[in-house]
């Protein structure tokens, strides 16, 4: 079988048995391919672990980052443990290959004020995609929402009597977040308008329906994309405003708020606690003028 139905093979299979995200799948085939472009042996037994190295040792010379070298050498190593187990090659030439060391980046997070300059700028919006997108911004930022998790939410995730949203995170994973009143305010009256984002008066399952997707709902480019300009009508830099900094800023209140780190970590999607800890610096501030507020010692002259 060739190089390309091996590939073709392998992303099939995970869907099918690991239900991988569509994500997932893109940033599989993207490195795969790469690999594949590098090493052009279309006979995946030919392939050693001196054409691993050779190819880890060109992305470190073309300055790729260590997170995006690790996540090319966890593809091959997926695609490459599959090819063993179906006996497709003898031998795994990835098996001894180790992705380099990261160092975890802090998460960049706006003060409640720049929060509330951004939100008062989309509030001041005029048309219906304006008002469409301060109410994207706001739920994402009172629920924590990753931005695929954003645009892809069907209309009827929200119970307003139990004041909940259900999303549907990483590995189709479902998880329930309280909604704030502000938030679920801002969604009924958009409920109003919602029709207009629907061609022809046909029936759409999404919260957050566009007329110019293929998705047939607002895309994460163009959230992306209209976050950006907001920054800049709202003052703020817009390299420091994007979605996952709305994330990490509604993690970062709610333990300045003194929420513990478990709901967090719920509220969130993260499979493991460690991920939701580098958060914790955040509240390095707060502990410092605790401290010196409390500590009989900071009293002392």
């Amino acid at each position: 079988m060739s190089a390309g139905n091996l590939l073709e093979s392998f992303l099939s299979m995970m869907v099918a048995e690991r239900g991988a995200a569509q994500n997932t799948i893109e940033n599989y085939q993207r490195d795969l391919e790469q690999f594949l472009t590098f090493v052009p042996k279309n006979n995946m037994a030919d392939i050693t672990d001196e054409d691993i190295y050779q190819f880890v040792q060109k992305l470190s010379r073309m300055n790729y980052a260590p997170k995006s070298i690790a996540r090319k050498i966890s593809a091959l190593k997926e695609f490459f443990k599959f090819l063993f187990s179906e006996k497709e090659i003898k031998e795994n030439p990835t098996a001894y290959l180790m992705a380099p060391k990261q160092e975890k980046p802090l998460p960049k997070f706006l003060t409640e004020a720049e929060l509330k300059r951004l939100t008062g700028a989309a509030l001041k919006k005029e048309g219906l995609s304006g008002r469409r997108l301060a109410v994207m911004l706001i739920l994402m930022s009172a629920c924590g929402l990753r931005v695929s998790e954003l645009v892809g939410l069907p209309e009827n995730c929200i119970n307003f009597d139990k004041k909940e949203i259900l999303v549907r995170g990483k590995g189709s994973k479902e998880r329930l977040i309280p909604i704030s009143d502000e938030a679920i305010e801002a969604v009924l009256d958009y409920t109003l308008i919602r029709d207009n984002f629907i061609r022809g008066g046909r029936k759409s399952i999404w919260l957050f329906p566009s007329l110019n997707s293929s998705s047939g709902h607002v895309t994460r480019e163009a959230f992306f994309a209209a976050l950006k300009d907001l920054a800049v009508e709202a003052g703020l830099d817009p390299k420091k405003v994007s979605p996952h900094v709305l994330r990490h800023t509604f993690a970062t209140r709610l333990l300045n708020h003194n929420a513990d780190l478990r709901s967090v970590q719920k509220m969130l999607g993260h499979e493991d606690i460690s991920t939701t800890e580098i958060y914790t610096h955040i509240t390095s501030e707060k502990l410092i003028e605790t401290v010196k507020r409390l500590h009989p010692l900071s009293r002392l002259k």
